[in-house]
């Protein structure tokens, strides 16, 4: 086991050999990544918080990600969460004829279903039975990356989960329908883009992965512990913007704290109730809270497994999970140990376990 065969891609070659710019991000990289094929696996996810109490997620992909053999396999999800506290969950899956993407931007369409933006303005449009969604998106923090966006593993690098932070933070308005009744409110959204070349419980075993905002502060966080074969290295990775501003974004001045951790009866996967990011620069740090209210999701993956695929997946003892909370944000900067601001709002977090329950 070797810690080592994991990292961020960050160097100058890297950079170099992906053909991206460590200065800004090009509109083309929220384009087709991967041509659908096997051996990858590609998503445009996004989500939003809305005013009126709802949310909701929205992942358009290239195929299920946890069966990357296949061919083209399109998919769409939607998760809305209403206010009333009813929750719809919706899968479809399509024809590989029905799927279209751009290489040049993110145009994205399954079927009727279509995902499209330039890394400022996006809309989503997607129905699933009796839930429909029209978005509308505007970005009010820039497109980022950590470091190349690019995790490697292996001596080689020849393995790779990618990911886009095409809007950390945006403004939404947001068209909603169920069972034939609209509803509408506007909100805070984000959008991202993940590819890869390998299955993802090869490479990871579990992360934690959170974003919100508290008064001036856009917070997106994540903890990622790689498979054991890769010593479970921790690769943290972290966004602090002030007023649309990103001023802190460096990993390695980032520890991770889990605090209260239980065992969720459902999925037995040990939980945190608070997850803690503390950024030190200097004199200045940023200490960014997330502490569990309510659950909104939690699922054994094996349970969304159809058929035959189920029965593999046991055999090979596959215990992958998905949690979804909700709960207050806390961001504070502190200074030589001064308080200098504070703020608490909402936010929703997840934590997807991949790798089997370690003992």
């Amino acid at each position: 086991m070797n810690a080592s065969l994991s990292r961020l891609g960050a160097s100058a070659q890297d950079y170099e050999r992906i053909g991206i710019s460590p200065d800004a991000v090009a509109v083309w990289e929220d384009g087709a990544r991967t041509d659908g094929g096997p051996g990858t696996y590609e998503w445009w996810y996004f989500d939003a918080h809305l005013d009126d109490g709802a949310k909701l997620v929205v992942v358009f992909f290239t195929k299920h990600f946890t069966d990357i053999g296949k061919p083209l396999a399109p998919m769409i999800r939607i998760d809305l969460d209403l206010p009333d506290g009813t929750t719809h969950h919706k899968v479809a899956e399509f024809a590989s004829e029905d799927f279209t993407a751009s290489t040049d931007r993110c145009a994205v369409r399954v079927g009727a279903n279509s995902f499209s933006g330039d890394l400022h303005t996006y809309k989503i449009i997607a129905t699933i039975e009796d839930v429909s969604v029209q978005v509308n998106l505007t970005g009010e923090v820039p497109a980022w990356r950590p470091g190349t966006g690019h995790l490697y593993f292996g001596a080689g690098d020849e393995h790779e989960f990618d990911w886009l932070p095409a809007v950390p933070q945006g403004k939404v308005d947001v068209t909603y329908r169920v069972a034939g009744v609209p509803s509408g409110s506007s909100g805070v959204g984000y959008h991202d883009h993940n590819w890869g070349n390998a299955p993802m419980n090869s490479l990871i075993h579990h992360w934690y992965w959170a974003r919100g905002q508290a008064g001036p502060y856009t917070v997106v966080a994540s903890y990622i512990t790689a498979e054991r074969k890769y010593g479970y290295a921790e690769l943290p990775i972290f966004l602090l913007a002030e007023n649309g501003r990103i001023v802190a974004d460096d990993a390695g001045k980032v520890t991770f704290e889990e605090l209260g951790t239980y065992t969720d009866t459902t999925t037995g996967k040990p939980v945190a109730n608070v997850t803690r990011y503390t950024y030190a620069d200097g004199d200045d740090r940023y200490v960014v809270t997330f502490t569990r209210h309510r659950d909104l999701t939690a699922d054994r993956m094996i349970d969304q497994i159809p058929g035959v695929k189920k029965v593999a997946a046991k055999l090979t003892r596959f215990d992958g999970a998905y949690l979804r909370f909700t709960g207050e944000l806390r961001v504070e900067h502190l200074r030589a140990d001064h308080v200098v601001a504070s703020h608490v709002d909402t936010a929703v977090w997840e934590l997807m376990y991949l790798g089997r329950t370690r003992t």
